[in-house]
């Protein structure tokens, strides 16, 4: 046997494995780098967050990943660089933070790159129909792999999209594995850049998990903040937003793009949701003259009503009441009050964060992916049904470092 495979094969059997999750989502702050122990498989998985840290991206790093990020257009040879170089620097990242833990590398089995999306291109949003659901995150994962000496897996979402989902959301499966409670209904909400959600039911039947986008989470109150205040990269504490107040004209003409109105599941990203987004809407609403609090309060309010809207629809649709429901979040917009008072206000369940379950909201997504791993290596019997959007297959392409 290859004594890489024979490696992998050991990995596979030990009782517990130290996996390193790695997220950087569209909001391009920085790396998130989580150190977990898991143990069992699927609904028996169980995870302890060791180490956390969110290692940010210079300015340097973010003008390169601005200059292919979401756009039509792009100078290819930006690209087929940026793969190999972010792939380096994810693996240099990884290496400090083991020597800032004091931990040896020889002591993690296995690293679960999600990469760094650039674009992501669902058939709902390209609407060529000769042409599949498409996404691409980059970091080649061989690199990561070689230069930290670990096993690697990398590039989750193209299983996905090619067993007939979106690519995302893929929280849905390390949701249900480790945060699925039977008698409690559960919806396990994210308000990254993008904002999901995923639907656990009490029974914990798997065929009736539920996962979604439901819109822009905290992406476009991100770049309104940074153009109009060029030190800031986001609206702390929502300190701008609260002096505003909310546009209904344009909250409205925000409200009325299609997305809305396709059915679920769906998912989205920067690509549809972002400044000229924001311009065009308020062209048609004529209310281009209103002061940048109320924009953004206006903006904060979208990202709360959408939220909102989705999960009542979607439980709508099931045989539980909403106020059966207990919301835990996680992600930056955890961090707005803004946002959260008024889910709070839209939303008749209990809120709660996922530090409250063992699993710190900014670590969750990180985490994810270290689950994903451990299910590929190890586990793969679960059976999510033949829905739409949760096909049932092992993720992740495996790098070897030798």
């Amino acid at each position: 046997m290859n004594v890489n495979l024979e490696l992998l094969y050991k990995i596979a059997q030990k009782p517990t494995r130290m996996i390193i999750g790695l997220m950087s989502g569209t909001s391009m702050d920085g790396l998130d780098v989580a150190l977990c122990e898991v143990s069992g498989v699927g609904e028996n998985t169980k995870v302890a967050l060791l180490k956390f840290d969110t290692v940010e991206y210079s300015e340097e790093i973010k003008t390169e990943i601005q200059k292919v990020f979401a756009k039509q257009n792009i100078d290819f040879h930006n690209l087929v660089l940026l793969n190999e170089w972010i792939g380096i620097l994810h693996a240099n990242m990884v290496l400090n933070c083991l020597e800032n833990w004091n931990i040896s590398s020889h002591d993690v089995d296995l690293i679960a790159s999600h990469g760094q999306t650039v674009l992501h291109l669902p058939k709902i949003l390209h609407q060529q129909e000769k042409f599949p659901n498409g996404t691409l995150q980059i970091g080649d994962g061989d690199h990561i792999a070689v230069k930290t000496g670990i096993i690697t897996l990398s590039d989750f979402r193209q299983k996905n999209i090619a067993a007939g989902g979106e690519g995302a959301p893929l929280a849905v499966y390390g949701d249900y594995f480790i945060f699925g409670k039977k008698g409690e209904n559960r919806i396990m909400l994210n308000m990254g850049g993008i904002a999901n959600f995923t639907y656990l039911p009490s029974n914990m039947n798997p065929e009736e998990v539920f996962v979604t986008d439901t819109g822009t989470g905290n992406t476009l109150i991100d770049a309104c903040t940074r153009i109009f205040y060029p030190g800031k990269s986001y609206d702390k504490d929502a300190e701008i937003a609260k002096l505003g107040v909310v546009n209904q004209s344009l909250l409205d003409t925000l409200k009325a793009d299609k997305f809305f109105k396709d059915s679920f599941p769906k998912t989205t990203g920067p690509e549809l949701f972002n400044i000229d987004y924001v311009k065009e809407a308020q062209a048609k609403s004529n209310t281009e003259n209103i002061s940048v609090p109320d924009l953004l309060a206006t903006l904060t309010r979208f990202s709360a009503v959408t939220i909102a809207e989705a999960i009542k629809y979607a439980v709508a649709n099931t045989k539980y009441d909403l106020e059966s429901f207990s919301i835990y979040m996680s992600g930056g917009g955890t961090h707005n009050p803004l946002l959260v008072s008024w889910l709070r206000e839209l939303l008749p369940c209990h809120f709660f964060t996922t530090d409250e379950l063992g699993i710190s909201g900014d670590a969750k997504e990180a985490v994810l992916f270290a689950v994903l791993a451990n299910e590929t290596i190890s586990g793969g019997g679960s059976d999510f049904g033949t829905r739409k959007g949760i096909p049932s297959v092992s993720m992740g392409k495996i790098s070897f470092p030798n």
